[in-house]
């Protein structure tokens, strides 16, 4: 059994499973996922002298779930994070690794809590500086003003996106993980689905779903998302402009942390910038870059379908700080 516990951090608790004692290690899972993300790295990132930590972000899990939106901005989830690190570590600091939305929670906390974070690595999406636009302006003028869909835009009214995936969460993160796995032929997110659509419209069902998800990986995220519900977890897509906002008062930094990259080559977050080298891209936001690896024929779900070789480099890369 994980070894559960409650953190108390910037007004709520924080569930984490924590194992292994030596430099603090804190991962930050993604959309619609869980500390459970983590399952494959958190023994090996124990066992190889650092205290591993792997924490349900406020809204999943066993951590706490406030009730508005803008509970959930990242201002409010970085110093969850920084709360953790002071809770946990001896010497006040610690590393951040990242996943999906993860990352831009480590990333961000490392840019503006430095005093907090002495390392951090980001999963999937890489860190391309603080924003000199508004993302959802960008969103809509490339899809929602030419008719076409796009996921962000759909979660951003409270209840339509909780309905669809609260109405059956097993169905819901098969097809949603599937979608954008590796494992999915080209054309399996339907860039063609109009506005106005629902998320899941056209996804398969995958029978059997691909080897990196067991039954019993399927069975407690379900059982996660029927205990938590969908709104926390959709309310961190509901406050891009707030976001925005906030790190405006950070222009001047850049990421002076040691730093590292793991993406998947078919994973569609970089496929959302073809043709762009994440390095060549990363490199000047991350002074302190040490490395960024895609991995082949790996989609977005970095750690959970490709664990040995993302477990490898993490190890490689701690071991190096």
């Amino acid at each position: 059994m994980p070894n559960f516990v409650t953190i108390p951090t910037n007004g709520i608790n924080v569930r984490a499973v924590v194992e292994g004692s030596g430099p603090l290690v804190v991962m930050v899972h993604g959309f619609p996922e869980s500390w459970y993300s983590w399952r494959h790295q958190i023994g090996p990132i124990a066992e190889a002298g650092f205290t591993a930590c792997a924490i349900d972000v406020r809204g999943y899990g066993g951590s706490d779930k406030p009730g508005r939106v803008e509970d959930y901005s990242l201002e409010r989830i970085t110093t969850d994070v920084a709360g953790v690190i002071e809770h946990l570590s001896p010497d006040g600091k610690g590393i951040l690794i990242g996943h999906d939305w993860g990352a831009p929670i480590v990333w961000n906390t490392a840019l503006t809590r430095p005093d907090r974070v002495s390392a951090v690595a980001g999963l999937s999406v890489p860190y391309t500086g603080v924003p000199q636009v508004q993302f959802m302006d960008v969103i809509k003028a490339a899809f929602t003003d030419r008719g076409r869909f796009f996921y962000q835009v759909y979660f951003q009214d409270v209840g339509p996106a909780e309905a669809e995936l609260g109405s059956d969460p097993r169905a819901a993160i098969r097809k949603f993980y599937y979608a954008i796995s590796g494992d999915a032929p080209d054309g399996t997110w339907p860039v063609d689905k109009p506005h106005g659509a629902a998320l899941l419209d056209r996804l398969p069902d995958p029978q059997p779903f691909p080897a990196w998800l067991t039954k019993a990986d399927e069975d407690y995220f379900t059982a996660e998302f029927h205990r938590s519900g969908f709104f926390g977890p959709l309310s961190r897509y509901r406050n891009h402009e707030r976001d925005f906002d906030w790190l405006q008062g950070f222009r001047d930094r850049k990421i002076e942390q040691p730093s590292f990259f793991i993406g998947g080559e078919r994973d569609l977050v970089l496929k959302m910038i073809p043709g762009v080298n994440p390095v060549d891209f990363m490199a000047p936001h991350l002074p302190g870059l040490q490395g960024a690896h895609v991995l082949p024929g790996v989609g977005h779900w970095t750690q959970q379908e490709a664990p040995e070789e993302v477990t490898r480099l993490l190890l490689d890369w701690l071991k190096g700080l």
